[in-house]
């Protein structure tokens, strides 16, 4: 890709070398709506010159509360045109979320359907999409874009404290969508994507650049229902998808179908594959699923590639970075990231990067003999009983492994005379405390078997479907 490239010009190209190419179909409950490349563009253009006669200019900061429906990306690249930046809103937000947010990046202006209007009322002009839809001019404003533009104040989930808005550019985006074609799974225009995440999340966004820059087809769900994942899948000929935490999961607990192996899907790509259950999932629909590492703040980073897929199922490896990527781990066991295509920072924080560019993830790793990459643990998530260090995802991954747990979550809670102790909060309806206990001392040492059970009908979900160990860190509190 040229210097100087940003996305406007990546979909105006498009549009003009495949106007009628499929670009976008959102397959929604009561709804079907499939969009061209031209398409795109013409009501991004449409919307844009309507948000500008609202008077929203370059630099501005406006939200975005529309979740899965073609009004969210296409307000998204409105902004993009006229140089202004989305902030992403959670349609689950309630009184005090919203308030963070749009106080904290300064929103003037929110594009939101009507239900949500007396919530955002009181910290912001709100405009919803149907207001816009017809008000657009002829004219647009020609504003300098570059790749340092920024296009997203994009919060992070909060797991560890409030959110902090990561300010993304234009380079952020390409970088990672270029990735996807030039690296596994190298994406071209004969793909079609598929994806089920929250639209003010990441992954969804990143899945319309991807496509965009391969000239791939983008197919977005309401949202990730495992009972009809895979019919929905083999309905739109998906070759490509992208799933993370509890999602494969979730897939594999659904009962098995004799059409599970009727698909086109060419790859999976997710983070966070259980190690033990990483085989089935193969076995179960006959595709391979790599590992793939990233965050808000650095977009693609690491990837297992198909040359080694073979010889690391299973095991639990991140792979190697990415060609634009570095990685490092410090003497602590924590993982750091530097290059291009990251964040340019937290909104009104200072930065988080050191002297020579290196980004700090939180995460603990370590390395094998090859110089592959595995994780140990988040710097937060080690549990100290009686001067033993236990790693959540470790005792989370044995738990997973187990037939009858559907999802579960391992945190620490004071104790007395160990200070922490191991608890286990489980989405597994068949199981009891005991046969999950024996499950767990014979894989592991006796000191990371949790001797604190909490059973749940379901477990609190960030919006990357993450669990929100803050939620049951607030619940456990005083807990003895």
């Amino acid at each position: 890709m040229a210097d100087g490239t940003t996305l406007v010009d990546l979909l105006d190209r498009a549009a003009a070398d495949h106007p009628q190419r499929p670009a976008w179909t959102f397959d929604l409950p009561d709804d079907r709506q499939r969009l061209t490349y031209a398409d795109v563009a013409e009501r991004s253009r449409r919307l844009a010159s309507a948000l500008s006669a609202r008077g929203v200019a370059a630099g501005d900061r406006v939200g975005v509360m529309l979740g899965n429906t073609p009004e969210m990306p296409l307000t998204w690249l409105a902004l993009m045109r006229l140089g202004a930046a989305m902030v992403p809103l959670n349609v689950r937000y309630r009184r005090d979320d919203v308030a963070h947010l749009l106080t904290d990046a300064a929103v003037r202006l929110v594009v939101a359907r009507p239900e949500h209007h007396e919530l955002l009322t009181a910290y912001a002009t709100v405009v919803g999409p149907d207001e816009l839809a017809d008000q657009g001019a002829e004219d647009l404003p020609a504003p300098v874009l570059t790749p340092g533009t920024v296009v997203n104040v994009q919060y992070t989930s909060g797991t560890t404290g409030r959110p902090k808005g990561c300010l993304l550019d234009h380079a952020y985006w390409t970088t990672l969508g270029g990735s996807m074609l030039t690296e596994h799974p190298h994406l071209t225009s004969d793909d079609v994507l598929l994806t089920a995440q929250p639209f003010h999340y990441v992954d969804p966004q990143w899945n319309v650049v991807a496509a965009l820059m391969a000239g791939a087809h983008l197919v977005v769900l309401d949202g990730f229902h495992p009972s009809t994942f895979w019919s929905k899948v083999r309905e739109h000929e998906v070759t490509y998808f992208y799933c993370l935490a509890s999602m494969p999961v979730l897939l594999l607990k659904m009962p098995a179908d004799p059409a599970d192996r009727d698909h086109r899907v060419r790859a999976v790509q997710c983070s966070a594959i259980p190690p033990a259950l990483h085989a089935a999932l193969e076995e179960r629909w006959g595709v391979p699923w790599t590992e793939a590492f990233g965050m808000t703040e650095t977009g693609a980073d690491i990837r297992v590639g198909a040359e080694e897929h073979d010889d690391l199922v299973g095991s639990g490896s991140l792979g190697r970075p990415a060609a634009h990527r570095e990685a490092r781990i410090d003497e602590t066991g924590q993982l750091w990231l530097r290059g291009p295509g990251m964040m340019q920072g937290y909104l009104g924080h200072p930065s988080p990067f050191d002297e020579d560019g290196w980004f700090p993830t939180g995460d603990l790793a370590r390395t094998d003999d090859a110089g592959r990459l595995y994780l140990a643990g988040r710097l937060k998530d080690m549990i100290r009983r009686s001067g033993e260090n236990v790693a959540a995802v470790e005792v989370e991954e044995v738990l997973l492994a187990h037939p009858a747990v559907h999802l579960a979550a391992v945190i620490g809670v004071p104790d007395e005379v160990r200070g922490e102790e191991v608890a286990a909060y489980v989405v597994a309806p068949e199981a009891t405390a005991e046969e999950l206990t024996a499950w767990c001392a014979e894989r592991l040492a006796g000191f990371k078997v949790p001797s604190v059970w909490r059973f749940r009908d379901e477990l609190p979900l960030t919006a990357s479907l993450r669990v929100e160990k803050a939620a049951l860190r607030a619940e456990a509190q005083g807990a003895r």
